[in-house]
């Protein structure tokens, strides 16, 4: 069942009509919450040609579901219309959400957080973090170009040549690679920092400069393919390293996270008061605390001089097409769990080892279950 989602701004909606009708072929029955796909553009009535069944009762839609499917984490509330034994997928943000773990094993329910999905070939159409991080790191770049009193390309008229703008984009993961590409095909210079050297090729690969330090660390990539928290020391000199080399930026755009903790601080309020008057930050890890010290989550503030964006939540922006890649990853997602209309977990797949975290009245996942304890023993 796919019901309306309730977070503030969030304007995506789990399952698409197309991907709606694909499940209705395999002869599951699809639920769907009455103006549920409303934000992304997508109308009952398209809900009903594909074969589901749209409700008006947003609690009997819950109480009646096998499987829910949803974008934002549950609110404690909707955990407990669930019936017990039920199953749920969406976005759980586990690491950090104790209490609404808590809930879903004390209810015995299924639960698969699309932010666990490992990133190995087998799973690359399930990996939702990566399909939303790309949306957010070309939003990103739309804003800064919005915000900056400058052009960012190069122009040249008769008036005189007016040079390109400057970007840093700090973070090469999904987002940032595809920041950097947005800015390269807006015209704009770009520079790409990441605290792993591996990346320096990719980023290169998109016409931009890598821009290296040498923070003295040996092996600054984990298994799943995320940078690694610094020593405090190392953290210090990439502060200091960053601080030097900004102020040459007119945007600089952030998106180092580590999951599970808070956002590294990468731009302090002294780097910020280095930059040029005009220009722009723009802060993908506000969620998590900022790479900039003084970012604020979901405001525009003005420091020195300087632009600062905390946005939260831009895949929300793009509903359409965050929708349609979503509903992707879940419908793969759906395919490896169900066999014969009913879910069928082998945990000793990868997938399900990785996305699972309760199931049966306990916590299964270890990454949960160890930043739990940690939580706890604090």
């Amino acid at each position: 069942m796919i019901p309306r989602e309730t977070a503030a701004g969030e304007r995506r909606v789990a399952l698409t009509p197309d991907a709606a009708a694909a499940l209705v072929k395999t002869g599951l029955e699809v639920l769907v919450e009455a103006g549920a796909g409303e934000g992304a553009f997508h109308a009952d009535a398209a809900y009903d040609k594909a074969g589901a069944k749209i409700v008006r009762d947003a609690g009997a839609l819950w109480r009646e579901a096998d499987v829910a499917v949803k974008v934002q984490k549950p609110t404690l509330d909707e955990v407990d219309q669930l019936r017990s034994g039920a199953a749920l997928v969406s976005f759980l943000q586990a690491l950090t959400s104790p209490e609404l773990v808590e809930r879903l094993a004390a209810r015995q329910i299924t639960s698969f957080g699309m932010e666990g999905i490992p990133r190995i070939s087998r799973a690359q159409k399930i990996d939702a973090l990566s399909s939303q991080a790309n949306i957010a790191g070309y939003k990103a770049v739309l804003i800064a170009a919005e915000s900056l009193p400058k052009f960012f390309p190069m122009l040249m008229t008769a008036a005189g040549t007016v040079f390109a703008a400057r970007i840093l984009v700090i973070g090469a993961g999904v987002a940032g690679l595809q920041a950097i590409a947005t800015a390269r095909r807006l015209g704009a210079q770009v520079w790409g920092y990441d605290v792993r050297p591996v990346v320096k090729e990719q980023v290169e690969s998109l016409g931009a400069k890598f821009l290296a330090f040498d923070l003295g660390v040996a092996d600054a990539e984990d298994k799943g393919g995320y940078a690694k928290a610094l020593s405090a020391d190392a953290a210090r000199r990439q502060q200091e390293m960053l601080g030097e080399k900004t102020k040459e930026f007119d945007v600089v755009v952030t998106t180092a996270l580590v999951p599970g903790r808070a956002a590294p601080r990468l731009v302090t309020k002294e780097t910020v008061a280095g930059m040029r008057p005009g220009s722009v930050i723009v802060d993908l890890a506000a969620e998590a605390g900022g790479n900039c010290e003084l970012t604020e989550p979901d405001r525009v503030v003005v420091k020195h001089g300087v632009t600062i964006h905390g946005p939260t939540n831009l895949p929300a922006t793009v509903p359409v097409h965050a929708s349609q890649l979503y509903a992707r990853n879940v419908t793969e997602l759906l395919g490896e769990l169900v066999k014969d209309r009913a879910l069928n977990l082998d945990f000793e797949d990868e997938i399900v080892k990785g996305a699972c975290v309760t199931h049966a009245g306990a916590i299964v996942n270890d990454a949960v279950k160890a930043s739990l304890a940690a939580k706890k023993s604090a």
